[in-house]
């Protein structure tokens, strides 16, 4: 997958702009910029900066399929989560859900 189609497919998952982007990546705006503007290919560095911006590891970033690699706090949500009861599940995802929104 193309890095940028990439990065343009989670920023609109998560309903971010490119100013977010680069608050949450730490970059600067004129580097998010120019990987849309100016058709850059970001280079590693600033990959490793994006993903650490939307909490993915590059392994989950060029990911294609179900099977990635887990960055520690996804692992203790995981582990959290496998001790709620169904009831609980359920609540927590219904929130969630409203968080999302």
């Amino acid at each position: 997958m193309d890095a940028k189609a990439r990065i343009k497919q989670l920023m609109q998952k998560r309903g971010w702009s490119e100013y977010r982007l680069a608050i949450a990546s730490g970059l600067s705006q004129s580097t998010v910029a120019n990987i849309f503007n100016r058709n850059t290919t970001p280079s590693v560095a600033t990959l490793e900066s994006i993903c650490k911006g939307f909490g993915i590891t590059l392994a989950q970033f060029f990911a294609e399929g179900d099977m990635v690699e887990l960055t520690n706090e996804q692992k203790e949500m995981f582990s959290a989560w496998s001790a709620l009861t169904r009831e609980q599940k359920e609540v927590l995802a219904q929130l969630i859900l409203v968080m999302k929104q």
